[in-house]
């Protein structure tokens, strides 16, 4: 990347996000030597200007920012950085410099176990269950669906809303396998649902 360091005196805006979570997590400035330390240690790492030194985040706490990612904005004058803290991030011990909790919110995993179920794919490697649904075909799957479907529907009105939840997942979990078997994402399902929320939606 040719990152300009040159707008604000030799530094450059530093937003730092939860590689996973999605929160941002803290800002802080980089000069281009602590920009290839960044990239040189993995380990995020700023130019102090109060102190006039680098400093590595984590270096005293443990609390390290570990690189994922890191890109330019459209000017090549601010940078997103996505890693994966390991701890707190903030100096008063909080997630992030704004006070928030950096949980991941679990709709989230949705999309990763649709990304594992499609490297299964891919890969298809031996003893897997799921390998052992695409090799059953696109017929298997669509029943495996309407099983679990059931299931969670006795367990709805007669069972436990422990079972239910559990053979709920089972039924996503299908659900979800048939869709990558489709080439259909779940998002493209979210995406449905949110335009049913939109004003003047009619059914097709």
């Amino acid at each position: 990347m040719d990152i300009d360091f040159g707008k604000m005196g030799g530094l450059v805006p530093a937003i730092v996000q939860d590689s996973v979570t999605m929160k941002v997590l803290m800002l802080g400035f980089m000069n281009e030597e602590a920009y290839d330390k960044t990239l040189s240690t993995g380990k995020v790492t700023f130019y102090s200007r109060s102190r006039k030194c680098l400093w590595t985040k984590g270096a005293t706490s443990g609390n390290y920012l570990n690189v994922v990612s890191i890109k330019a904005d459209c000017d090549n004058d601010t940078l997103l950085i996505q890693a994966r803290p390991d701890g707190p991030v903030c100096h008063t011990g909080t997630d992030t410099c704004w006070g928030e909790d950096n949980a991941a919110n679990p709709l989230l995993f949705l999309s990763s176990l649709q990304d594992f179920v499609e490297k299964r794919r891919e890969e298809m490697p031996e003893g897997s269950y799921t390998t052992s649904l695409f090799k059953d075909g696109v017929n298997r799957m669509a029943q495996k669906v309407g099983e679990e479907a059931l299931e969670a529907v006795i367990e709805a009105v007669g069972g436990s809303d422990e079972r239910l939840v559990y053979e709920a997942s089972d039924m996503f979990y299908h659900l979800i396998v048939l869709l990558a078997a489709k080439g259909i994402r779940i998002e493209r399902i979210a995406e449905e649902l949110r335009a049913r929320h939109e004003p003047g939606w009619r059914k097709h």
